[in-house]
């Protein structure tokens, strides 16, 4: 299952340049290359899980998915880059900050599309042998949780309004996703749970 093992690689990439670029003051190309990586990283990792998902049989909301969290990759990367750049070529602050809900939209638009990606990835795992009910409800709440707060707080983000930010611990929900796919890759290659059940012949 080679999507599957591209999948996890790119799992460990999108957990770790996400934080990268949210959290660690680096230079300023560092920093763009970081957030850059994120976006297809998600993307990619997500065409992977879909994979181990749809491993015995297909499901839309799989695809949905891959679908929602790859355009909240997309749109990650575009409001990380514009942010980056505007902060390069405007020396004054104050007129930098003036633009600051341009990003504050699109990282809005990237966690609506990253929590309904997460939902439906958590409907596709409910009764998946190798995810089940603890990732699908927690993948749930969390979701939900993602996209009612935003609007909640709407224009500003969560931590700016004094409340939870979810995004940690919708990190945390993809970080564990993909430890399980990389404990997943033998149950793959064989196909899953009937290739198990059946004899050979």
């Amino acid at each position: 299952m080679n999507a599957v093992r591209i999948g996890i690689v790119a799992g460990f990439v999108a957990c770790l340049t996400y934080p990268l670029a949210a959290f660690v003051p680096l230079p300023m190309l560092a920093t763009a290359a970081v957030a850059a990586c994120f976006g297809p990283a998600l993307a990619v990792a997500c065409f992977g899980l879909k994979a181990l998902l749809d491993v015995e049989k297909p499901a839309a909301s799989s695809a949905l998915g891959l679908l929602l969290n790859a355009l909240g990759g997309a749109l990650f990367a575009a409001m990380a880059l514009v942010q980056i750049a505007i902060g390069h070529l405007v020396k004054d602050r104050s007129f930098f900050l003036s633009l600051n809900g341009i990003w504050l939209g699109l990282d809005k638009a990237f966690d609506v599309y990253i929590g309904l990606g997460t939902i439906f990835f958590a409907v596709a795992m409910w009764r998946h042998p190798r995810f089940g009910r603890v990732f699908a409800v927690t993948g749930l709440v969390i979701g939900a949780g993602l996209i009612f707060l935003n609007f909640y707080t709407f224009p500003s983000s969560p931590a700016d309004a004094g409340l939870f930010d979810p995004g940690p611990a919708i990190g945390l929900w993809y970080l564990a996703v993909t430890i399980q796919m990389s404990r997943s890759v033998s149950w793959a290659k064989r196909g899953g749970s009937r290739a198990v059940a059946e004899p050979p012949g």
